[in-house]
């Protein structure tokens, strides 16, 4: 996925309503009058955030007569899920060799401390 495609999924995402609209759509299609159901807004306002994920690719509506069923487009998400997916893994890398270096630190200071303590019983 281009960069200012993932921006415009991005950005879509953004909202509060339409994340609850991807949410309810990934139960299932629906029409926009299902969608619109439990918002405090004009139909046109509910017609307006579709606009919004439909252009950057998160939902779709087949040409013809109303009523539509509006679809979530899952591969849309299997695009940004690869693309947050990289990122993580540099995170959980880098994370593992902190680890290590702490890891080592600890034994380096235990076996410090051991020698320590020998040193004053011999005493």
């Amino acid at each position: 996925m281009p960069a200012d495609g993932l921006s415009q999924v991005f950005a879509a995402l953004a909202d509060p309503t339409r994340r609850d609209m991807v949410s309810r759509l990934a139960a299932g299609d629906a029409t926009v009058n299902q969608l619109a159901e439990p918002y405090r807004m004009s139909l046109q306002a509910v017609y307006k955030h579709l606009k919004v994920l439909e252009e950057a690719g998160l939902v779709s509506r087949p040409p013809g007569p109303q009523p539509r069923a509006v679809r979530l487009e899952r591969d849309v998400f299997d695009e940004v899920g690869g693309w947050i997916e990289q990122y993580r893994r540099r995170a959980e890398a880098r994370y593992q060799r902190l680890d290590s270096v702490l890891r080592a630190i600890n034994e380096q200071d235990s076996g410090s401390r051991v020698m320590n303590e020998q040193k004053g019983s011999e005493r």
